[in-house]
């Protein structure tokens, strides 16, 4: 029997072009689909979400290939830009997840184990953050402070 990687086992999916072209049949200007995408950030939506609808909604199946840049970098240009990162933002939420579920289960040493992993990302990313300039370098994570992202 030929050996499987672990790695790949389960992971049938689609892949995105190496090389992705602007597709035939995208009837928006790079200008719309800016203007698309900051009415949609104005609105309250993540850049994730954004992409999500502008690819079901609008059938455009990646911002970058059409307007030459990342949507975070278009978001960033016309002002609406968030305080932190998606993906910082994200695993913040879950650490205050995970730290209101220990204050009822305290004995829940899994779970702490797991805010554990979870903050350590977190100081990575920080780290990372603040040396690329999208963090303020006095930046840090406080848990109670940012308890109001828990939402």
């Amino acid at each position: 029997m030929p050996h499987r990687s672990r790695d790949k086992k389960g992971r049938s999916r689609s892949v995105r072009p190496a090389h992705p072209t602007v597709p035939t049949w995208i009837q928006y200007t790079p200008d719309e689909v800016e203007q698309l995408a900051v009415e949609l950030a104005r609105r309250g939506f993540l850049p994730s979400q954004i992409g999500l609808i502008l690819r079901d909604q609008y059938g455009i199946p990646l911002v970058k290939p059409i307007t030459g840049k990342k949507l975070t970098r278009i978001l960033e240009e016309h002002g609406v830009r968030q305080e932190l990162p998606e993906d910082l933002l994200n695993l913040i939420r879950r650490a205050l997840r995970i730290r209101k579920h220990l204050e009822e289960h305290p004995k829940d040493v899994a779970s702490r184990r797991g805010l554990q992993l979870v903050e350590s990302k977190i100081h990575r990313l920080v780290k990372y953050y603040k040396r690329v300039g999208k963090l303020p370098k006095d930046f840090v994570y406080n848990p109670q402070a940012l308890s109001h992202l828990a939402t």
